[in-house]
């Protein structure tokens, strides 16, 4: 097993029901800081782009929400329509903390998710929902419903990179995905539900996305849609998380005097992203000027991305993962790879 994979299949027994099919290779201290992924890792060049992340997280949350049992659960048990921008730094926030956490901090994030989504469950209300899914109830902890979320994420970074860094090859696809094996394993999916590779992983979205798959656009998750795609400004001047420094209230009523749709076109590039069923179903127009407009955009990022600076372009969490693993003696030159 790569070294990589290794640091990355340690012992989570407390993060899931059961602990098997992940694995416990010797530790020493120093993998402690190297975290799960570690600097060699292409989970580590792929996130520590912060505009990939802006495109990646709405395109997987439209996805995630496109299927019914997953619109059913945010829609009874979130608060995403007051505060989608809580919500976004919450879960950016906990995916960064997994991704480029120190080995006990990641750990600590997987059980406290597990322990949050144990207690997500209800009763499926959309008619449509119960109709496509012959199902009365949902869980979050659905091994079914854990591999849809997680599936979103993997398939919306590499999309995102593919459109805005460069494309993958197929080895870096390949090594990406199985570094997030290990996580799957980890939040009780099980083996032998996880594709095993990158071509059985394509296989599963095709199956999920195609006609008759199980990942279709209800009402709940359209009415829910329009929170990610016309988000209120307001809340963002109220949640100090969001903006990193206290609430900005006197900033309110000037704020709410701005028309929700005179910045969605921000958004058109990630929604650019998403399969044309899935625009379809969320009755997303994608008219020619908006793929101008979304096309322009990517391309003007592209043109001046190597012109910012790392400490812009890269996320706070990817820059102090760099310094704590740069503190670490004898390296052996092992250094986080710049991401193109």
């Amino acid at each position: 097993m790569p070294r990589i994979l290794q640091r990355m299949s340690w012992d989570l027994p407390e993060a899931t029901d059961r602990d098997a099919d992940v694995e416990t290779p010797a530790a020493s201290p120093r993998d402690d800081r190297f975290g799960l992924y570690g600097p060699t890792s292409e989970a580590w060049r792929l996130n520590r782009e912060a505009t990939i992340l802006l495109g990646a997280g709405p395109r997987a949350l439209l996805l995630q929400l496109a299927h019914p049992l997953v619109a059913e659960g945010v829609d009874q048990h979130s608060a995403f329509r007051e505060n989608p921008w809580g919500r976004l730094e919450g879960t950016l926030r906990s995916y960064l903390r997994i991704v480029y956490g120190s080995l006990p901090e990641a750990r600590a994030e997987i059980r406290r998710l597990a322990g949050l989504h144990r207690r997500v469950t209800g009763p499926v209300r959309d008619p449509v929902a119960r109709a496509v899914t012959g199902t009365e109830r949902y869980r979050a902890r659905d091994p079914e419903l854990s591999l849809w979320v997680h599936a979103t994420l993997v398939d919306s970074t590499m999309v995102a990179a593919d459109a805005w860094l460069e494309p993958l090859s197929r080895r870096r696809r390949a090594d990406f995905y199985a570094e997030t094996r290990p996580i799957a394993l980890a939040f009780g999916i099980p083996d032998s539900l996880l594709p095993r590779d990158i071509a059985a992983f394509e296989t599963y979205l095709a199956a999920m996305l195609g006609p008759g798959g199980p990942v279709q656009v209800t009402a709940t998750a359209r009415e829910l849609s329009e929170t990610i795609l016309h988000p209120p400004l307001s809340p963002l001047l109220r949640d100090p998380r969001v903006l990193g420094r206290g609430p900005l209230p006197a900033f309110g009523p000037l704020v709410d005097r701005v028309p929700r749709g005179s910045y969605d076109f921000l958004m058109w590039p990630a929604v650019a992203l998403l399969p044309a069923s899935i625009r379809e179903g969320y009755d997303i127009p994608w008219t020619p000027w908006r793929r101008l407009v979304s096309g322009w955009l990517v391309a003007g990022f592209r043109i001046w991305r190597p012109r910012f600076p790392t400490g812009i372009r890269c996320m706070p969490q990817a820059l102090a993962a760099d310094r704590r693993v740069a503190a670490i003696p004898d390296l052996e030159g092992v250094r986080s790879r710049p991401s193109g």
